[in-house]
């Protein structure tokens, strides 16, 4: 493994994170909605403290924003902002997380020690190719890694400390955030945009090594509510209108070979049934709409319509309701307004090495919303693969490479200010 460029704690910092529970959850009233979160959140507050910088905050919905002062002599430097969240998955358990280091991997398979059963393997995971004689990190089998998104609050994290001990390196004024519940869609709900005050911002919480993300999916949500009429069974005929049935029969009419997860790829759209709450009276059924082309959505949203109007006519006496919930938009909307917040981000690609990977994003991040709010957001890789289960893995060399791409990226943006 070649040494780094710029020589951080990011892996320490890393290791020390993931030992914090911060999984979110989606039936919590709360913001953020699991304390564990808040933990880590004021343990941050605490080390930005610590690292000398004055304007730290921790507000009451969980969000860490500071300031990197500028070095530089130059006074028109934009303000740029990094960015990661510091929830994981509500898929799986993120308490008692053990990481484990694989040094100088060979290509073998990775066998997790808490359940051997649980095997990262070589043939099944072709970005390990690219990873022979690097450490990598995984858990232990039985919990996520965190790698999503502790990585990028790492890799944020060491290259403010890095810039703050080589005040040499010409910058502006850089904006730092950490932000809770973004894996329950939350993330950017609270974020006051005028008070963190950049002119643009990176989150670090790509995948692959060089990624650069600037388009994603928008989406909607629909909730289909299915109507039916209960009686006691064994009184029904004639009587009862099973609202399970109704929207069983929907689900039915759904596309099978395409406008779903399975079927698609690429630029391709589609329609996702992905929870149910049934009854014999009233049966909701919840859709993910998702497409690159914002227009597209609503095609897709007359077609589900269009069958549970089908559905209700073939079971006579019940009744649907539809409602839709914008959920972000594709931020290459916002993004391909703003070139040089790309372009830059291409240049320190290039200068870390990296030649840029700029990939679509088959579902969304918090840059997506705020691009939307005027804070124009692509998304850096992170590193993390496998995210969200326990076979989640992180190469040690691809973070010291998204610490080596932040600090290129604050020149950039100086020097061609």
């Amino acid at each position: 493994m070649d040494a780094p460029t710029f020589p951080t704690q990011c892996v320490e910092k890393f290791l020390e994170y993931v030992k914090i529970n911060t999984q979110s959850s989606e039936d919590s009233d709360t913001f953020p909605s699991t304390p564990g979160q808040l933990v880590l959140l004021r343990r941050l507050h605490d080390e930005l403290l610590a690292l000398g910088l004055q304007d730290v905050s921790l507000d009451e919905h969980g969000y860490v924003f500071a300031t990197v002062p500028a070095t530089s002599a130059k006074q028109d430097v934009p303000v740029i902002g990094f960015l990661a969240h510091v929830d994981t998955s509500p898929e799986m358990s993120g308490e008692g997380v053990k990481a484990i280091i694989h040094r100088d991997y060979q290509g073998q398979d990775l066998v997790l020690p808490d359940d051997p059963a649980a095997v990262i393997p070589f043939a099944g995971n072709p970005h390990l190719a690219g990873q022979i004689g690097n450490d990598i990190i995984t858990a232990s089998g039985l919990t996520l890694l965190g790698a999503d998104n502790k990585a990028g609050v790492a890799e944020i994290m060491a290259a403010v400390e890095y810039l703050l001990a080589h005040p040499e390196i010409a910058h502006g004024a850089l904006r730092i955030g950490f932000t809770p519940d973004e894996e329950v869609g939350k993330g950017t709900q609270h974020f006051d945009v005028e008070r963190f005050g950049a002119d643009c911002a990176y989150t670090v919480d790509g995948e692959t090594l060089a990624e650069l993300q600037v388009e994603t999916f928008s989406a909607d949500a629909i909730t289909a509510t299915f109507h039916g009429f209960n009686t006691h069974p064994g009184f029904a005929k004639g009587r009862m209108v099973n609202a399970i049935k109704v929207a069983a029969d929907f689900i039915a009419r759904l596309p099978k070979d395409s406008l779903s997860p399975e079927t698609t790829e690429g630029y391709e759209g589609f329609l996702h049934p992905y929870m149910m709450d049934a009854g014999v009276e009233s049966t909701s059924v919840k859709l993910l709409v998702r497409d690159f082309d914002t227009a597209k959505l609503q095609e897709m949203e007359q077609l589900v319509e269009q069958l549970a109007l089908e559905s209700v006519a073939a079971w006579p006496g019940a009744s649907v309701e539809i409602r839709v919930e914008e959920s972000y938009r594709n931020m290459k909307e916002i993004l391909d307004h703003h070139p040089d917040v790309v372009e830059n981000a291409c240049e320190a690609f290039r200068r870390a090495g990296l030649a840029p990977a700029i990939e679509p994003i088959r579902g969304g991040t918090d840059g997506s919303r705020l691009s939307f709010m005027g804070l124009p957001t692509p998304n850096i890789f992170a590193g993390e693969h496998n995210f969200h289960s326990r076979y989640e893995w992180i190469s040690t060399s691809d973070m010291h490479k998204a610490v080596e791409v932040i600090i290129e990226l604050c020149r950039v943006w100086e020097e061609r200010s």
